[in-house]
């Protein structure tokens, strides 16, 4: 067993990914050296080598570290990677990201937030409330707070909050003192195979939660009866068998005004300034675990009404009366309908359109009909290219899949450069029109990289 706290060296194969660059950032904070390789330049590896950690982009063994003492990689990278199968020959220690991430937090005491959908937002609310609060704890996120510009900060506190992934099984490495599970809906049936077998690792991580430990579920879960745990509450928007929900809430001029009820306590006048109803749903979560750990109400509040939400979840891009271009990470059916019924719950007058890349072959066969499902919600669809990822393509398997299964006439599929001449031709159109344009791209390959050029088409 490797000692990480005895290692001085370490590479990254997949640097670039949010769990990877927060893992990067936790070495290079204790004062080891850091550098990766990853396939593309991007914002964040940029971040990265201006923060000191070097980083290149061809897979080249020129280029890889012989002296590194330990080799962090992530399951997304191929198992033909020329410097992975390197140093697995060459008998390099080598570490799953979430391996490195279980014994980083084996001792501390560890808040998990678990789900297919909605753990990123949890995960950074609660650990921006401990911040702002300056109860403070060690973060290891799955996405970019957007108050900090980071997945990662430390503190002398050994709290970690930690976003527990199920991909390839990972967040059954971690020993929660306390876990969220935000959703059980089917995904990665690469991994698991069926939905059921999916589910029953939510059931094992709930049995990884230490004794005394607590436990913060999804009212409504399929199976949630089974999830065990020696204390055990349940959230939901505004449902009141749940033991933790919101009530009285209102908007006001784009932001939620509401209470939160939370067992046998209230805390009354909460503001959050982020869209969507579903965010009101996963901060009541956090606020939960807040009041757990004996965080004063009025410091609460004062963190809930500063958090500014995280990069590409319900992100605004443009905000205005015309126009309101929102750019998000969904790219489950489930995420795609909380994100358009939240987006036409705030602007339901305006003409909604959505810009989606489907992420994986496997996800776009094995959920397209819920897919077209969804997207048929939106007044106007825009498909772009599925985005491989770790993926090879599969023969009959492309954005057509989808398209193909929807009954909004309004749909097309584009490449990349006819999207952003598409949207020369339709902003005029779409932005004079009598109630204006709604405006959402959304998925989690790399539609990120038109955002900014669409932003400038636009505006």
């Amino acid at each position: 067993m490797i000692d990480i706290k005895d290692i001085q060296k370490v590479y990254f194969i997949g640097i670039g990914g949010i769990g990877m660059s927060a893992l990067a950032r936790y070495f290079k904070f204790h004062g080891k050296e850091v550098s990766g390789y990853d396939k593309t330049e991007t914002p964040l590896t940029k971040q990265l080598v201006s923060e000191g950690i070097p980083v290149h982009y061809d897979d080249n063994l020129e280029l890889a570290p012989k002296d590194a003492q330990l080799i962090v990689y992530t399951p997304a990278v191929p198992k033909a990677h020329t410097e992975l199968v390197y140093y697995q020959q060459n008998n390099y220690p080598l570490m799953k990201r979430s391996e490195v991430l279980g014994a980083i937090t084996r001792s501390s005491f560890n808040i998990c937030v678990a789900g297919t959908h909605g753990k990123t937002t949890i995960t950074t609310m609660v650990a921006h409330i401990l911040r702002h609060s300056e109860y403070g704890c060690n973060a290891f996120l799955g996405g970019i707070a957007v108050n900090y510009n980071s997945n990662y900060w430390s503190h002398k506190r050994d709290t970690c909050v930690v976003e527990a992934d199920e991909y390839d099984r990972s967040f059954l490495r971690l020993t929660p003192d306390v876990a969220v599970i935000s959703a059980m809906d089917p995904d990665h049936l690469d991994i698991y195979g069926t939905p059921a077998a999916m589910e029953e690792a939510f059931i094992e991580f709930a049995g990884k939660i230490k004794p005394g430990g607590l436990l913060i579920s999804k009212y409504g879960l399929p199976r949630g009866k089974e999830l065990k745990a020696s204390n055990h509450y349940t959230y939901h928007l505004q449902n009141t068998q749940a033991d933790i929900y919101a009530c009285n809430i209102q908007m006001q001029h784009g932001t939620y005004v509401f209470d939160v009820q939370v067992k046998e306590w209230t805390l009354p006048h909460v503001v959050l300034n982020m869209g969507g109803l579903h965010n009101i749903e996963n901060v009541i979560a956090a606020i939960a675990i807040a009041h757990r750990l004996g965080i004063d109400a009025e410091k609460i509040k004062a963190a809930v009404e500063a958090f500014r939400g995280v990069r590409r979840r319900f992100e605004y891009v443009i905000k205005e009366r015309e126009l309101t271009f929102v750019d998000d990470y969904a790219h489950h059916p489930e995420e795609l309908r909380a994100l358009i019924t939240g987006a036409k719950g705030l602007f339901g007058n305006m003409k909604c359109t959505v810009i989606f890349q489907p992420h994986l072959f496997t996800r776009t066969r094995d959920l397209a009909t819920e897919f077209a499902e969804v997207l048929d919600m939106a007044d106007e669809v825009v498909l772009l290219p599925i985005y491989p990822a770790r993926e090879l393509p599969i023969e009959g398997v492309t954005s057509y899949t989808i398209l193909d299964k929807m009954k909004n006439p309004n749909k097309q599929v584009l490449s990349k450069e006819q999207l952003l001449q598409w949207v020369k031709e339709q902003k005029d159109a779409s932005t004079k029109s009598s109630n204006g344009w709604l405006l959402i791209t959304a998925g989690a390959g790399d539609i990120d990289t038109q955002v900014q050029p669409i932003k400038e088409i636009i505006e």
